[in-house]
């Protein structure tokens, strides 16, 4: 539950602020035994951070403005805290079955969650017709298996729409970018312009358009440009069926987060306005809304907190064995130019160290040589017995664990101000037993099947 409501009128933490917590996080760690032998890992989110980010969104689109503001729960798969933005009025942003009923069982209702799969099959589409979810049609076949599904449930309750790609082009991170003139998402919009106005034109029932160009490495420009050309094809789906039809826009998300410093930039704020600079009719209450952030909406709220085991010196580099690498930051190991991580040095007390950097290396516990948080980089002196912690990965890094060496997954832990203005430690994930990854390992032994004839 939400230990204390949110407040408004209150600005995002400064960098000041998102240091202090940090170093509360660590020596917290510390003082309740989150770290041992057993446990030499673990990530925390702090709450109050979290809150601060959800009333962020909130208030950059007013009151009176019809907006469902959904979290992508790919972003973080932790079902407390996914419940805590469905008490606080947030809908859920679900990209499989297990997201769907992960999403239902944290508390969001159907109506305010939006299934977005590329890879719909025919008993997805039913079973979300069924429950009144809204999704939005990925391509043309799936539309025929939609209109297959509907001619056999008949009456449903949810919002379906068509996703599109605008083929705006990539941003700095590639494999990041949606709206590439052959993006595997959503239907072209520059190849198809005609097909899809007809397939409105013949379908009462599509009342949505969708669109999402991505987030990490996009600027904020290049995401409205994507979203303007969405809202002029609404217009000419209206021309075209001479009312509107399309009632809804879900403009996905498209806010990257600044992993370099504490600076909370870009802001929700400043997306708003660049996207009412080139799209105002979305803001003048012609359509209802919808947005998708997960990375924004969690990043700065998460640290990972890991035990240094060992140090050495190889080739006159020093080199810190830590438990945190490719398990918990796989994309940062896999692809470190597009997804470095900042890395700040505590004592064994949980007490930051301070001393004049040197360059060094930080490694994570995984068999293979690239498993490195940090290359290189200017840190203070990092002693066995020693925590680093990095920041700014409550979104993802928490949700994605790659169980390579079966390595386990890390409990993880939130703290957030009660309403009696106390700081309140909370279990959000158990860590995994070495027990249970053996049980996921697979059957005891082989278990033979029936046979069939041969073909």
């Amino acid at each position: 539950m939400i230990d204390a409501p949110l407040r408004t009128g209150q600005s995002l933490p400064g960098p000041d602020t998102l240091l202090d917590r940090r170093g509360e996080i660590v020596a917290g760690a510390v003082r309740q035994g989150f770290i041992d032998d057993l446990h030499p890992l673990c990530g925390v989110v702090d709450l109050d951070t979290l809150d601060e980010l959800m009333r962020s969104l909130t208030e950059a689109y007013p009151p009176s403005m019809p907006a469902l503001h959904t979290i992508a729960a790919k972003a973080i798969t932790l079902r407390p805290v996914l419940a805590r933005f469905a008490q606080a009025g947030f809908g859920c942003e679900v990209a499989s079955p297990g997201e769907l009923e992960l999403a239902l069982a944290a508390g969001f209702s159907a109506e305010r969650i939006v299934f977005d799969s590329p890879a719909k099959t025919t008993t997805e589409i039913e079973r979300a017709l069924a429950l009144g979810v809204s999704f939005n049609i990925d391509n043309f076949e799936e539309l025929a298996r939609v209109d297959q599904a509907i001619a056999r449930v008949g009456r449903h309750r949810a919002v379906i729409g068509m996703r599109l790609n605008p083929q705006t082009g990539a941003g700095a991170i590639g494999a990041m970018s949606t709206a590439t003139a052959t993006s595997k998402f959503g239907i072209g919009l520059a190849d198809h312009r005609d097909d899809i106005i007809d397939a409105f034109a013949v379908r009462p029932w599509l009342t949505q358009l969708h669109v999402h160009s991505g987030s990490q490495g996009l600027s904020l420009e290049h995401a409205a440009e994507g979203v303007r050309l969405i809202d002029e094809l609404a217009r000419q789906i209206t021309a075209r069926v001479g009312h509107q039809q399309v009632r809804r826009i879900d403009i996905g998300g498209g806010l990257p987060v600044n992993f370099g410093s504490d600076d909370i930039t870009p802001s929700f704020a400043d997306h708003r306005a660049v996207l009412e600079g080139v799209a105002p009719e979305l803001f003048d209450g012609t359509y209802g809304l919808v947005t998708e952030f997960g990375r924004a909406l969690t990043a700065k709220a998460g640290t990972i907190v890991a035990r240094v085991e060992y140090t050495k010196v190889t080739g006159g580099r020093p080199i810190a064995i830590t438990h945190a690498g490719v398990q918990v930051a796989t994309r940062t190991i896999f692809g470190s130019a597009e997804w470095p991580l900042r890395i700040e040095v505590y004592d064994g007390q949980g007490r930051r160290r301070v001393e004049q950097p040197q360059v060094q290396d930080v490694a994570g516990p995984a068999c293979f040589t690239g498993d490195m948080l940090a290359v290189g980089r200017d840190l203070p002196f990092v002693r066995a017995g020693d925590l680093v912690a990095v920041p700014d990965t409550g979104g993802y890094y928490f949700s994605t664990h790659f169980s390579y060496n079966a390595l386990p997954r890390p409990a993880v832990y939130t703290v957030g101000t009660d309403s009696e203005g106390d700081r309140r430690w909370s279990l959000a994930r158990r860590a995994q037993t070495t027990e249970e990854i053996v049980a996921e390992a697979g059957e005891p032994s082989l278990v033979p099947l029936p046979l069939f004839p041969s073909a």
